[in-house]
């Protein structure tokens, strides 16, 4: 009888224990921007206009957001802000001395971590060491690492100065740990003594390391990824790719969410690591028209994470209201970057479109040709469209034209290269650029109806801004001929013959002559550990500020296409280019 009352009274306090189990729920909101490029402010300050998206409407949504989940929300941003629209080259060079207004924005905007993005490295050593130092939420860059350090240790002490790993971050007792990276690719892209006493890290391998440290070390309730690299794709070698988010979602468990960007296109998919577990990935895309959203859900029992619940979506941010308060704040410094901006430099007696580039000779790419020619002295030029469909309306034209005439502060660089190094340069451009047409009804151009959304590529099946054409050479691409046989050159410009086995200058933009686009390595062949020994001459202060220089120098310009080259046979490129024009800008 006494062991059926204990048995009785056991099942009796069993639901009462289990209804006595602690458990709790918290829930988190993530925001991510990225690739802001300068779009802080709700005026377009090349084209002198109002526009919808940017950080002024963004944060908008973000202190709505506050409202509802307080201390629980994490802001955190994805780099590219140190370059894009004027009002970030005024502050990076025209008001060095004043703290950057890319710092001065991210810490009224009380963000909780930023990522280095490759665009924060182009300005040079002066602009982003300074730029580190009066940025007050954690700076992230795992795999940023001193050039000395090559043990491949994952120890905090490797990782260039100012710059952190991860970031740790409390949100209501929930420990979450943020592992920053960027594309290693830099190294591809820029000078080296823009990056000098720095290495790039492989991904892969960097995240491996320091997942396994942050385990071991901080054992933190989340963990994200906040990643200034693309989803895949880019540049692929032996060492790294440049868009590895999704490699390292796969090969790298232990991330709960990856916040990215880099490639300028909306993602929001989940991806299954090797141990079978699902990660989200996530991408807003750029220049502030989206935010990326996090919703989390955690529940715990007795004091132990037993649920995880996200959620992530894409918030379309261009129709939020104005932050009022925000842009007072900012109205000063607005008005100061507005009359920089307006400050008359020359006078066009034509207008001039990035978007006849694509089809043949155009003014707009021709008018930079020849000023490079005429600043570097060299024997031809390249050079490719950096915009899809810019304009530069005859009359007047101001200091933010020049943004528009050049997108980026690359440098000026002449390289010594052979003829047939040249043509074999040419080539891998028009590769990229160009369809073999069998029959007339073919397309002229390589378009990819998918990417029309791709900021990058903006219709088209590559990066248009590898699209080379060259100056200095008279030459013709034939559509008939397979890659690799396009580009027949009659002749230098002058007249004079052009000879395969000479040696010549050319001038092109730091981007390319660090082997940017592969053009110069995988199309001319140059080894990329012997570019650095073909450098001439490069400029110490970028190539817009030159451009600028010799356009107020000739006060006025009547913009002109060379006609220096074309596509054949005409009798199928005119209709196909007039068709596939349709295509890319409709009628």
């Amino acid at each position: 009888m006494n062991r059926f009352i204990s048995l009785a009274f056991s099942l009796f306090l069993l639901p009462s224990t289990n209804t006595m189990a602690a458990t709790k729920t918290i829930k988190l909101k993530v925001i991510e921007t990225s690739d802001v490029h300068g779009h802080f402010f709700p005026y377009d300050f090349m084209e002198k206009k109002a526009i919808k998206g940017t950080l002024v409407r963004a944060n908008t949504y973000i202190n709505k957001e506050r409202v509802k989940y307080g201390d629980n929300l994490l802001l955190i941003d994805n780099g590219d802000i140190l370059q894009g629209q004027p009002c970030v080259y005024w502050s990076n060079f025209v008001m060095p001395d004043d703290e950057n207004l890319s710092a001065t924005v991210i810490n009224y905007m009380r963000y909780d971590a930023e990522t280095v993005g490759n665009h924060d490295i182009e300005p040079g050593h002066a602009v982003y060491d300074k730029w580190i130092r009066e940025v007050r939420c954690p700076l992230l860059g795992a795999n940023i690492v001193k050039e000395e350090y090559k043990n491949g240790k994952a120890d905090p002490k490797s990782i260039y100065s100012g710059i952190k790993p991860y970031s740790v971050h409390y949100k209501d007792g929930v420990k979450i740990v943020v592992i920053g990276m960027l594309t290693p690719a830099i190294p591809n892209w820029l000078n080296k003594s823009i990056w000098e006493g720095i290495e790039f890290e492989e991904m892969v391998s960097c995240a491996k390391k320091w997942i396994k440290y942050i385990q071991e070390q901080e054992r933190p309730d989340l963990i994200f990824g906040l990643f200034h690299s693309g989803k895949d794709g880019g540049i692929v070698t032996e060492e790294y790719e440049e868009n590895a988010t999704a490699a390292v979602a796969r090969e790298v468990p232990g991330f709960d969410i990856i916040f990215f960007g880099h490639d300028h296109q909306v993602h929001n998919e989940w991806i299954t690591n090797k141990e079978g577990k699902e990660v989200l990935i996530i991408d807003p895309s750029c220049y502030v028209k989206n935010v990326a959203d996090a919703e989390i859900e955690l529940t715990y029992t007795n004091g132990h994470l037993t649920k995880k619940d996200i959620k992530g979506k894409i918030v379309d941010v261009t129709d939020e209201d104005i932050d009022q308060e925000m842009l007072s704040y900012f109205q000063p410094k607005i008005d100061e970057i507005k009359n920089y901006v307006d400050r008359k430099i020359g006078c066009f007696e034509n207008s001039i479109y990035t978007r006849e580039s694509f089809f043949g000779n155009s003014a707009f790419i021709d008018l930079i040709h020849n000023l490079q020619l005429q600043i570097s002295k060299a024997d031809v030029s390249f050079n490719a469209p950096l915009s899809f469909n810019a304009v530069i309306n005859a009359g007047d034209v101001t200091q933010g034209d020049m943004f528009k005439l050049y997108r980026f502060e690359n440098l000026l660089f002449v390289l010594r290269m052979t003829g047939e190094e040249i043509r074999k340069h040419l080539e891998f451009s028009y590769d990229m650029w160009v369809n073999t047409m069998t029959s007339p009804d073919d397309h002229a151009l390589k378009l990819n109806q998918d990417s029309k959304e791709d900021q990058q590529r903006t219709g088209f099946q590559n990066y248009t801004f590898n699209f080379d054409s060259a100056c200095g050479i008279d030459y013709e691409v034939d559509l008939t001929k397979p890659d690799g046989q396009k580009v027949r050159i009659l002749q230098m410009s002058d007249g004079k013959p052009f000879d395969e086995k000479k040696w010549y200058k050319v001038v092109m933009n730091s981007y390319r002559a660090n082997g940017g686009g592969e053009l110069l390595t995988r199309g001319a062949g140059i080894p990329k550990d012997s570019l650095e020994s073909r450098v001439l001459f490069n400029t110490e202060k970028d190539q817009r500020y030159y451009l600028t220089e010799e356009i107020m120098r000739i006060g006025t310009v009547n913009p002109q296409p060379n006609h220096n080259w074309h596509f054949v046979p005409e009798e199928w490129v005119k209709p196909a280019l007039e068709r596939d024009r349709k295509l890319l800008f409709g009628k």
